[in-house]
């Protein structure tokens, strides 16, 4: 008994309790800033995960925001006491304007903004009224952690804070002790982590998945790693590169192959009508009575109508489409090509035409700098570019820059002058006031007098509010404008004789990218039936698989005499638009990673994310599910495994064809072999 009595006090004298909680409590109260900037640090990326993939539940973001937090806590031990607060300060500077720079662009866009953005930042000055327009009070909340922190440190500094902080920290045991809170915390948050996890933040394909898992500043983190990593990659692996490429293609079945359409419409003008952000959704409504888009209704009924087209843009959004659209490859996961590999060897539609004798361009009433097109072009086969500064009187402004009418009236001129001049040509038409944040209209003479009216009336004869004021209504209005002007273009142009001997190409560069509450709106509103004309238009839900398969655009190709008249529903992506429509003229590109999709029995549209979507099925990576479209075509797990498999292969080869310019070593390899 004695014996257990010495034991216990010895263990008693080593573990004094006492001692330990004196210890913590004085940890605690020489930690107070430390603390305060870890709050507020964790708040800021709460908010913004609040405010956009609202995965309120997720803890996992929370304990990745905590490792980088603690990080930085770890190294603020290195800097005395009394320079502490403005390290911290500089940091939650930094972290509040990750947040409010990433809320605005998702609500833009859906989407988080990567660092390799920040090279475009002059090129982007021609879109800087869309950001302005786009700021929020909520914008505001993301500054109350500096706030919060200033006044913090005013009452640390009142109580001589710093000055005992100074007497008795010992910052290399302060560092060890951060680092073990630091390392328990990073082995839970790993822990709740799949390799599947570790994959897709390697990969960088899906940035709201890794936002919503990791958190926001490992995701930021992580963007710059894969920015540097991606640039030091073009310095090696460079022959394993080639190898995936030659092997990819040396084993890929040829489906472009000769149908009913190839050559139909050889040696004909082409005249590409490039659709800001018109969505397919927006051709089956009308309101009362009335329909949104007449014009672009009436192109599909006398064309060949794609009523499944998909674009497959990444952060490059409009420049991504029309990089896809013109060379048959994918967007690059990291960066964009227009401003990251622009100077690379393609093979793009307008560059064989050019061959064959055609006088190929581009026109914008944007600045020519805007996602560097001036320069890109250049490697995309454009002879010419008429921008903003040297083809166009701006003398009517709406939104960001020329109205949309006044640019195709401009434009008809100089298309007149290069067909007398040149004979044949390929020209791209890029329209401009359909542009998010879709105001531009708002309060103009074609709001109130002229656009459709999305108002309808109960049986009081009392006017209903139904979209007009929302984003959803303003979004409506906007695309009923670029309608009418797609109108006026084919008028003037049929008065001029240039629709004679021209095929007319149609799409939209991408979604509306309107969130899914506005769609609720539309959908959903109790006055639907008094304004929509066909009440079935209502859906049951919006939810995240609706929304995706909802996202297609319109895609047409129309001539004069209608002679070509067919609706196409097979799923259909941008990528298979040169193959397509370079059948049609008589050209083909070998590296085309889309099809002629009139020459594949089953099609595959693969996003840069690498979800995919085949008349079948949609498949999300991120989540690693599928909705089955088909419901009448059961779906084997072989059909799954095959596709994702493919869809892997093929952003992987897209992407090593663009960061190695592989298509240039590969023309260098041939002309030395002949």
């Amino acid at each position: 008994m004695e014996k257990y009595k010495k034991i216990k006090a010895a263990v008693k004298k080593k573990i004094d309790v006492k001692k330990i909680l004196s210890n913590a409590k004085h940890y605690c109260k020489t930690n107070i800033l430390a603390f305060t900037f870890l709050a507020v640090g964790l708040l800021n990326g709460i908010l913004l995960r609040c405010f956009t993939v609202k995965n309120y539940f997720n803890f996992k973001p929370i304990l990745g925001d905590m490792v980088v937090l603690l990080v930085v806590i770890i190294f603020g031990y290195l800097v005395k006491p009394k320079h502490r607060f403005r390290y911290f300060l500089g940091f939650t500077i930094l972290f509040s304007f990750i947040c409010i720079v990433n809320f605005i662009y998702y609500f833009n866009y859906i989407s988080f903004v990567s660092l390799s953005l920040l090279k475009t930042s002059s090129e982007l000055k021609g879109y800087a009224g869309a950001v302005t327009t786009l700021l929020e009070i909520k914008d505001l909340l993301f500054l109350i952690p500096i706030i919060v922190l200033i006044i913090v440190n005013k009452k640390l500094v009142k109580k001589k804070y710093y000055d005992k902080v100074a007497k008795r920290e010992m910052p290399k045991s302060r560092m060890l002790i951060g680092a073990i809170i630091c390392g328990i915390v990073t082995l839970i948050f790993m822990s709740t982590l799949t390799s599947k996890d570790f994959s897709r933040l390697h990969k960088q394909w899906d940035r709201r998945y890794t936002v919503m898992e990791f958190g926001v500043y490992i995701y930021q983190i992580n963007d710059l790693i894969s920015t540097i990593r991606t640039n030091l990659t073009v310095l090696v692996d460079s022959d394993k590169a080639y190898q995936e490429f030659v092997d990819f293609y040396d084993n890929r079945e040829d489906t472009n192959k000769e149908n009913k359409y190839t050559n139909i419409f050889k040696g004909k003008n082409v005249l590409v009508i490039h659709g800001e952000s018109i969505q397919g959704f927006t051709m089956n409504l009308k309101f009362n009575g009335e329909e949104l888009t007449p014009n672009i209704n009436k192109m599909a009924k006398e064309g060949l109508y794609f009523s499944n087209f998909y674009t497959q843009e990444s952060i490059g959004n409009s420049s991504d489409s029309e990089f896809t659209l013109l060379t048959s490859l994918l967007p690059v996961y990291s960066g964009t090509v227009f401003v990251n590999y622009f100077d690379r060897t393609y093979t793009s539609l307008p560059g064989l035409l050019r061959d064959n004798g055609y006088y190929t361009f581009s026109m914008h009433a944007n600045v020519a700098s805007a996602w560097n097109r001036a320069n890109a072009y250049k490697y995309l086969g454009y002879d010419h570019f008429y921008a903003y500064e040297d083809a166009y009187e701006i003398d009517e402004v709406l939104g960001l820059g020329l109205s949309d009418k006044s640019f195709f009236r401009q434009s008809t001129d100089i298309i007149d002058e290069i067909e007398k001049n040149n004979g044949n040509f390929y020209g791209t038409l890029i329209m401009l006031t359909n542009h998010t944040p879709f105001t531009s209209l708002v309060g103009t003479e074609y709001n109130d007098d002229y656009l459709v009216d999305l108002k309808g009336e109960t049986e009081k004869d009392e006017n209903i509010p139904y979209l007009e004021g929302t984003k959803m209504g303003n979004y409506l209005k906007s695309v009923n404008y670029a309608d009418s002007a797609i109108g006026e273009l084919l008028s003037e142009l049929d008065e001029r004789g240039l629709l004679d001997n021209t095929v007319i190409v149609l799409y939209g560069d991408h979604d509306s990218k309107i969130k899914k509450s506005e769609f609720e709106r539309l959908y959903y509103s109790e006055y639907i039936d008094q304004v929509l004309i066909d009440p079935s238009k209502k859906m049951e839900v919006v939810d995240n698989y609706t929304y995706e398969i909802n996202r297609k655009v319109p895609f047409i190709i129309w001539t004069k005499n209608g002679k070509y008249r067919a609706e196409v529903n097979k799923v259909m992506g941008m990528v298979d638009v040169m193959p397509t429509l370079g059948n049609m003229l008589g050209v083909k590109n070998k590296y085309a990673l889309g099809h002629d999709i009139f020459s594949v029995d089953e099609n595959i549209v693969i996003f840069p994310d690498g979800n995919y979507i085949t008349d079948e099925v949609y498949y999300d990576a991120s989540k690693d599910e599928y909705l089955q479209l088909n419901l009448n075509s059961p779906i084997s797990l072989d059909y799954l495994i095959n596709y994702q498999e493919y869809a892997s292969k093929v952003v992987s080869v897209s992407n090593k064809i663009i960061i190695h310019d592989l298509i240039k070593k590969q023309q260098t390899l041939d002309a030395e072999l002949n």
